[in-house]
């Protein structure tokens, strides 16, 4: 009789796939990556990827659901012990611990893009996308709800209008630096001067942000 395989031991192969799997979307893509390229990645066999994913979109969505978890559980919790005050916490979510803009990007985002634009017909993927966008509209419009009401940024603008103009200046970049040359995009610069939008909407000083 074989050896019961323990649930630990399970949890753990499913980690290697998925962070195996994040490796080749980066190199590939989403459309050009296969199952294959995954199993060899992995080092696991056909059925032993199938074990855990059905297909490439199931495999994708896990690795989205695994950062959006993540995200979220600092952002609401780990960022918040952290954090000076709001606009140091609004800063981390957007850039990251140091809460200052650079020139890194996400380097799944152009397998994101194409999940998502290539999908944007398919029913599931649609609402898959709705719901990480209304998760992360909550996480900004949530820190920038709280930083008015404890007197620390205007009140001039609605919190869901300044998460939603959020989320399509980070969506709008991602885009841009997954399609054009890097030193087309800027993404430093766009980033800085976003910030600086930003501090003259939420605290109205008008002088640029160089914390």
């Amino acid at each position: 009789m074989s050896p019961r395989v323990s649930e630990e031991h399970l949890k753990q192969r499913r980690a290697s796939i998925l962070k195996a799997a994040t490796d080749v979307f980066i190199e590939h893509g989403y459309e050009h990556t296969t199952m294959k390229h995954v199993m060899e990645a992995a080092g696991v066999s056909r059925g032993g990827l199938y074990q855990y994913f059905s297909n490439k979109e199931d495999l994708f969505e896990a690795i989205l659901e695994e950062g959006l978890n993540e995200e979220a559980h600092q952002s609401l919790e780990s960022l918040k012990q952290s954090s000076a005050s709001h606009w140091h916490l609004l800063m981390q979510v957007m850039f990251g611990e140091d809460a200052t803009p650079d020139a890194e990007m996400d380097p799944l985002s152009p397998s994101k893009l194409e999940f998502f634009i290539t999908g944007r017909n398919d029913e599931r993927r649609r609402a898959y996308g709705t719901k990480r966008y209304e998760i992360g509209l909550k996480i900004y419009a949530d820190i920038i709800e709280a930083g008015q009401k404890e007197g620390e940024f205007r009140t001039t603008y609605e919190p869901d209008l300044i998460a939603r103009s959020i989320i399509t200046f980070v969506d709008g970049l991602a885009l841009d630096h997954a399609m054009l040359p890097e030193d087309k995009v800027l993404v430093k610069e766009q980033s800085a001067l976003f910030v600086d939008y930003l501090n003259m909407a939420l605290r109205g000083d008008g002088s640029p942000v160089r914390e």
